[in-house]
């Protein structure tokens, strides 16, 4: 599989992008901080109770009280205490995907999604006490269970999404139905190399140089689905040019990038010469 620039992704937004001073660009950045951190605040009583009195005898009242708010305002931020579990997903799932839109034309589309999925394992490691015990309690409540492999199932479908939107198709000379499948195999490779090293670094308690650990992790899903993909992605313009040949037979011209991929190179020359 091969995968190539696409046009750049806008936004997803219906509102128009306000200038850095702008003051309801300010508001809007204090109120999604306040929000982060009520969030916050009523996962960590969640937690503690959880702790404490067991899952399923935690009531939502209760963490609302522990937290010093109302009932009403737990379920403006969480529709179940389960979900008060993860309380980072959704911010963090829109910062993978701005990594992915932003993406230089240069970088190769897999290392982009390796990229992507930083930001989970920096949502972790940014409060790894919190991290450790949710994990614990992860692994004694199937509920919770489940709830956290709905949020890795947004993850990959996000980055099968982006890896199918940047194939070559000139790239493939047998059955082109077989994209969706490559995409996502190659996604659910990154997710899982990521998530290997999330669970070992939460078994050690938090300790360890985890994005090293990650970066290694990346260099072999890399080294397995990388054959094939290209150097980087490349615009159109930037493949080889078609192969001219002569009138007489007797040369062939093909023009090239010098940073063009040997392989690309060469079947161009091929499909010039069948042409014949």
């Amino acid at each position: 599989m091969q995968y190539v620039q696409g046009m750049p992704q806008p936004a997803k937004s219906s509102r128009t992008p306000a200038t850095p001073d702008a003051p309801e660009s300010a508001a809007g950045s204090r109120a999604a901080a306040q929000r982060l951190k009520m969030r916050r605040e009523l996962a960590a009583a969640a937690m503690e109770l959880f702790a404490t009195k067991g899952y399923e005898a935690t009531t939502v009242d209760e963490i609302a009280a522990a937290a010093g708010v109302a009932r009403r305002t737990f379920f403006r931020h969480f529709r179940s205490k389960e979900e008060a579990i993860f309380p980072d997903h959704d911010d963090t799932l829109i910062r993978a995907e701005a990594v992915l839109n932003a993406a230089p034309a240069h970088e190769h589309p897999l290392d982009t999604v390796c990229r992507g999925i930083k930001e989970v394992m920096q949502m972790y490691a940014a409060r790894p006490e919190i991290s450790v015990a949710r994990y614990k309690l992860t692994r004694e409540v199937p509920t919770l269970r489940e709830a956290e492999i709905a949020s890795v199932a947004r993850y990959e479908r996000l980055f099968t999404r982006y890896l199918l939107g940047h194939f070559d198709e000139h790239a493939h000379d047998d059955d082109a139905n077989d994209d969706p499948l490559l995409a996502e195999v190659a996604a659910s490779a990154v997710v899982t190399a990521h998530n290997h090293v999330l669970r070992r670094w939460l078994r050690a308690g938090g300790q360890g140089d985890v994005e090293a650990q990650l970066d290694h992790a990346f260099g072999i899903v890399r080294k397995t689905f990388g054959d094939g993909i290209g150097a980087g992605r490349s615009m159109a313009a930037e493949r080889p040019a078609p192969a001219a040949v002569s009138t007489h037979g007797e040369v062939l011209v093909t023009v090239a990038r010098t940073d063009a991929p040997l392989h690309e190179v060469m079947r161009t020359i091929e499909q010039a010469l069948k042409e014949r």
